[in-house]
């Protein structure tokens, strides 16, 4: 009798497995800390505000963990005020995507991670003065040698343990990722209904996967133009190529709830207008009140457990660390 449970638990779980892989989403895994040392380092190193040259910025800064990885603003702001030229993508669940930034610009998170510390209009520093104000503490230069060996403290070990450190920021087990493993109570008809709509209007041609998108670049206003006053070109930045132009990564749609205001240009605050706008230039159409109430309770199902952060105790500067010039251009 016990023999016959285990094959049929067996049997069970191959065909829930079956049933999961042909969804277009798939669940978010829970992160998997095989280098927890250097985990710890890049914690340490997201949360230093002295890699910017008003020792006020941090990469918490504009992917701030406690508002879903972003900064809730619809452009960042940077060194000395500066007003930023894009909406902040969140850092959440940033592993899956295929490149970092709108525009692809980054190959990945550690490339990613090292853009804002040398932009004047974001961190403001260099990565020379970035090295030097780490390189100053002996607490830090203790924990580079044990990880990454003598004389370690470098732009490219300090990227490289930002981007450890950020490839824990996952969320597993958002209701929807419950009901994929099999729990059909986790979400609610309304969910579910939404979910269908979903995948019957198309819009899981673009976002799929575990991150519900974040694989593939498609162009802003494939049917209908999107009017927006920002200036950002899209991938044609990148490649110079004309067909490339209002091209960007498509987002994640994970906890989506938490990071208005939407888009790339930041300007849509409501899920509401945001479903309405995607449908309208993405799909060429209309959404009845009542879709577009199902739908974005499909949406708010993506929401999963938010990383559990202990803010780190960072060390103190001394005589050598440079100062920080938190009013200068």
């Amino acid at each position: 009798m016990k023999q016959l449970s285990c094959v049929s638990l067996a049997i069970l779980a191959a065909i829930s497995t079956a049933a999961m892989a042909q969804e277009p989403i798939q669940i978010i895994e829970p992160a998997k800390i095989t280098a927890p040392k250097k985990v710890e380092l890049g914690k340490m190193l997201f949360f230093e505000p002295r890699l910017s040259k008003s020792g006020f910025i941090s990469c918490n800064s504009c992917h701030n963990l406690s508002l879903g990885g972003v900064d809730a603003l619809p452009t960042s702001i940077g060194h000395n005020w500066q007003q930023g030229p894009i909406n902040s993508p969140t850092v959440l669940n940033a592993e899956y995507g295929l490149a970092q930034f709108w525009d692809g610009r980054a190959k990945d998170l550690q490339a990613q991670a090292g853009g804002p510390i040398a932009n004047p209009g974001e961190m403001g520093y260099t990565h020379e003065l970035a090295v030097l104000t780490v390189n100053s503490m002996p607490a830090y230069q203790e924990r580079f040698a044990a990880i990454y060996g003598k004389d370690a403290v470098n732009i490219d070990n300090i990227t490289d343990a930002i981007a450890e450190f950020e490839k824990t920021l996952v969320t597993p087990n958002s209701p929807f990722d419950l009901y994929l493993q099999g729990d059909k109570s986790a979400i609610s008809a309304e969910v579910k209904s939404g979910y269908q709509l979903f995948k019957d209007k198309g819009c899981t041609s673009c976002h799929n996967g575990p991150a519900v998108g974040g694989t593939m670049y498609m162009k802003m206003g494939l049917v209908k133009p999107f009017h927006t006053k920002n200036p950002a070109q899209g991938r044609k930045a990148v490649t110079g190529n004309e067909a490339d132009k209002f091209v960007f990564k498509v987002p994640t749609l994970r906890n989506i709830e938490l990071t208005y205001p939407y888009f790339h240009d930041g300007a849509t605050w409501t899920l509401e207008e945001a479903v309405n706008t995607m449908a309208e230039i993405q799909l060429g159409q209309e959404l009845t009140a009542a879709e577009t109430k199902e739908m974005v309770a499909f949406l708010k199902s993506l929401t999963g457990e938010q990383p559990q952060i202990v803010l780190p105790i960072l060390p103190p500067s001394n005589a050598n660390t440079p100062r920080p010039v938190p009013f200068a251009d």
